[in-house]
């Protein structure tokens, strides 16, 4: 039986924090490019009712300013954002995707990454998702510490991982103090998200402590724990 749970009150900025923006409806993508309903109408009501009458994405997409502008309660203003909103995303969708460098070795992993995370005076948690072919799609920051910890929940770090597709994640974390040697935090940790990962079907490829001198790779140092493969 599929159980599927419901948040009362949940509106479009929760429902994009919790669930990914695929999960969001045209009413609420639009609602988040407008930000505030009009005087009559909050903010979901207007923008069910301008994707009504526009006809959908397709409809806005070949609206002007003028033309959205003249519609009950949005003006000029909000009508610039939603063409500024849907040219942008024309844009993007015209740009040529090209994948991210593939990650072979832990030293892969260190040379990505050691550029932004050895220096770093807190502890910083990142994952790299990864395409089939183990090339970097996505660098994700999971997570933003202190000096000597950063706390990690897996279903926090798995609900980023699963809205790239990953076939495959990498993981790493700085150590301000400069010594790569994982903790006894970063071993359980690691065996945490290595059997998180086995259950929604991520493979965790590696964990990469990297320190000011160097870096600790537990694939390298055999202490993966054999679920993740």
């Amino acid at each position: 039986m599929h159980v599927v749970e419901s948040f009362a009150g949940d509106g479009p900025r929760e429902r994009l924090r919790r669930d990914g923006r695929e999960a969001l409806s045209e009413e609420e993508l639009v609602a988040l490019v407008l930000g505030t309903g009009s005087a009559r109408e909050p903010v979901t009501v207007l923008a069910a009712r301008i994707v009504r009458e526009i006809g959908g994405a397709a409809g806005l997409a070949k609206s002007g300013v003028g033309a959205l502008a003249r519609i009950d309660g949005l003006g000029e203003s909000k009508a610039m954002r939603l063409v500024a909103a849907i040219e942008l995303g024309r844009r993007v969708q015209q740009r040529p995707w090209s994948p991210g460098p593939k990650i072979e070795t832990s030293r892969d992993v260190d040379d990505l990454l050691r550029p932004r995370l050895a220096d770093q005076e807190v502890e910083q948690f990142v994952a790299l998702a990864l395409d089939a072919k183990n090339r970097v799609s996505a660098e994700l920051k999971i997570a933003v510490g202190g000096l000597s910890a950063c706390p990690v929940a897996p279903a926090d770090v798995f609900r980023a991982i699963l809205r790239e597709a990953a076939a495959s994640v990498v993981f790493a974390h700085n150590h301000p103090s400069g010594d790569s040697t994982p903790s006894a935090d970063d071993i359980a940790l690691t065996d945490r998200l290595v059997r998180a990962g086995a259950l929604l079907g991520v493979r965790v490829l590696d964990h990469v402590v990297v320190g000011r001198e160097g870096y600790f790779s537990f694939v390298d140092a055999g202490l993966l724990p054999r679920s993740a493969g």
